[in-house]
């Protein structure tokens, strides 16, 4: 009986864990195991090693690393091991490897040196350059000492000549490709941080594009993407029950000539925190324009609607801000309830021509069409 796609991904999830970074971890895990169980399979498919008893020993060693280093990775979260701590231990264990592999490998003992290339690439991922390359010097130290040790009592196997040139490529091939990977690092850092910078400027792009800088408050194109929004919501037959309320600061022309613009901005301000704070959950209020406000009260009766706005008329007029000495705020209103079939347009329409109603009668009311 084959397992279905969900006794699968539990598996997998048991196996990898939930976490992105920790699926990352164990997914370079995976390939270093490959990697690892493909040299020796060459090593007993070829019968390169001096002798079998030696392979034996390395595959014990090998596969015991691999299987530590699962758990490791696995509960890295719960022991609080970081990725650079792992990833140095891994690298590490690596180089010992590939010394042991050398010391075994016989007259095909050069090719392991690839594997300390390896090593080091692998390690890139998760170490900085600095480490990346103290990790290189390491493996460098430790190749080199075993070469060393090789030809000064087998001399006949490793000459002395051939061991020196060998390790001068090796050194030189493992410095280059760590600088390079370095470079590689270094230029995905840079890289992250563009993006990063990037998604940075794109969400203030997207705010200024949604919200009135001076009053923190929706602006007009993000009301209209909210009005559109709630007319999809509320379709033409369903439409009962929204009130538009379109407020205007009254004299604002002429705090601003009396007062300075600074005072001015400072009015607008204050006038916003008061309509944001007398609203409810769900109520939604724009800068429409200039000194114009816009509310918009889903699933609200005109009463209610004319209760809250008197409310909130009572909190602006106790609203003393600086710079005008001691100048009473005032608005005009202009309130409609949303008929059915009709789109906020006509809503807003209807609230601008209440509104202009209001100041006619003397301002610092709110008229209701």
């Amino acid at each position: 009986m084959r397992p279905t796609t969900q006794t699968r991904f539990t598996i997998a999830r048991l196996l990898f864990g939930a976490d992105p970074k920790l699926h990352r971890m164990l997914q370079y895990w995976a390939a270093t195991a490959v990697l690892y169980g493909f040299f020796l399979f060459l090593f007993y498919n070829q019968r390169i090693a001096a002798a079998s008893q030696a392979v034996d020993a390395l595959a014990l060693y090998t596969g015991g690393g691999i299987a530590a280093f699962y758990l490791l990775v696995r509960a890295s979260g719960v022991l609080g091991l970081k990725p650079t701590t792992l990833a140095v231990a891994q690298g590490l264990f690596g180089i010992g490897c590939n010394m042991w592999a050398y010391s075994i490998a016989g007259p095909l003992r050069g090719t392991t040196l690839m594997g300390l290339m390896v090593v080091v690439v692998f390690c890139t991922f998760a170490l900085r350059p600095r480490q990346t390359l103290a990790l290189a010097f390491a493996g460098l130290s430790g190749m080199g000492l075993t070469m060393w040790w090789h030809q000064a009592h087998d001399p006949l196997h490793y000459p002395p000549a051939v061991e020196g040139v060998t390790f001068a490529i090796m050194a030189a091939c493992s410095l280059a490709v760590t600088f390079l990977t370095g470079e590689m690092t270094k230029l995905r850092a840079r890289l992250t941080r563009q993006r990063e910078e990037l998604a940075t400027a794109l969400d203030t792009i997207r705010k200024l594009a949604t919200v009135d800088e001076l009053t923190a408050l929706a602006n007009r194109r993000h009301m209209n993407e909210v009005l559109a929004a709630e007319e999809r919501r509320q379709p033409a037959a369903g439409g009962a029950g929204t009130c538009i309320a379109l407020l205007d600061i009254d004299h604002f022309k002429q705090i601003n000539d009396r007062h300075g613009h600074a005072a001015g901005d400072a009015v607008l301000r204050s006038f916003a925190a008061a309509l944001r704070d007398g609203l409810r959950d769900g109520d939604v209020v724009a800068r429409w324009g200039g000194e114009e406000f816009l509310l918009l009260l889903p699933d609200t009766g005109a009463e209610q609607a004319a209760a809250l706005l008197e409310r909130i008329r009572l909190d602006v007029a106790a609203l003393a801000v600086a710079g005008l000495d001691g100048l009473r705020i005032a608005f005009s209103g202009g309130l409609c309830v949303r008929a059915a079939g009709e789109s906020f347009a006509d809503t807003i329409n209807r609230a601008d021509k209440a509104l202009y109603r209001a100041k006619s009668a003397g301002r610092d009311r709110v008229v209701a069409d």
